[in-house]
């Protein structure tokens, strides 16, 4: 008989993000929050999926510098991007309709960076899932942000969520959308040596 053991190890969470909470919640690692602030404006001419990968790298190092002993630090960062237009967080309810209104009918992508510094060393990994929003009129994305769930999301929607009524298809990862892709995680967490599944005979 074959028992799954969850890993003890310990680490930090650099990220304030109840989403990612509950994802690293569910892989059953004990963690601590770190609460970080990084400058996330996009360089020029850089990628979406350079710019997640590198303030992902910025809030780990940040956490790094923040914390209390050397236990691992984790971080990620997520964007939504059409071709080479990238979608934060909506700075206003204006900005947050115009973001409805350019990813209506059409598709986009999703970029989440996580990096993972381990005594000073980063491990990164990416996820990129492809989004398909069926179309949204003026009065639904009214009624949208009305709800308050768009205000802190990037490309103003939330997957999990009422948003998640304009997804007709996903290609890709899921709780990458979400904000901490689980797989990747995972691997990084393996790769330094925290095994969150090890099977034992008894």
């Amino acid at each position: 008989m074959n028992k799954l053991m969850v890993a003890e190890q310990h680490l930090y969470l650099a990220s304030g993000s109840p989403r990612r909470r509950e994802l690293l919640e569910q892989l059953g690692v004990k963690f601590e929050i770190i609460k970080v602030a990084v400058d996330e404006s996009r360089l020029a001419n850089e990628t979406p999926l350079a710019m997640v990968v590198r303030l992902a790298s910025a809030k780990a190092a940040h956490g790094r510098a923040l914390a209390a002993n050397n236990l691992p630090v984790l971080a990620a960062d997520t964007i939504v991007a059409k071709g080479n237009e990238v979608f934060g967080k909506p700075r206003s309810r204006a900005e947050g309709l115009v973001m409805l209104a350019t990813l209506s009918g059409t598709t986009h992508e999703v970029f989440t960076g996580i990096a993972l510094d381990v005594d000073g060393r980063q491990l990164t990994r990416t996820s990129v899932t492809r989004v398909q929003f069926r179309t949204i009129d003026s009065a639904e994305a009214e009624a949208y942000w009305a709800s308050g769930e768009p205000a802190d999301k990037a490309g103003s929607y939330a997957i999990q969520g009422l948003g998640g009524v304009f997804i007709s298809h996903i290609e890709g990862s899921y709780s990458g959308v979400v904000g901490l892709p689980v797989f990747e995680t995972a691997e990084l967490l393996r790769q330094s040596g925290i095994m969150l599944l090890n099977a034992a005979d008894g």
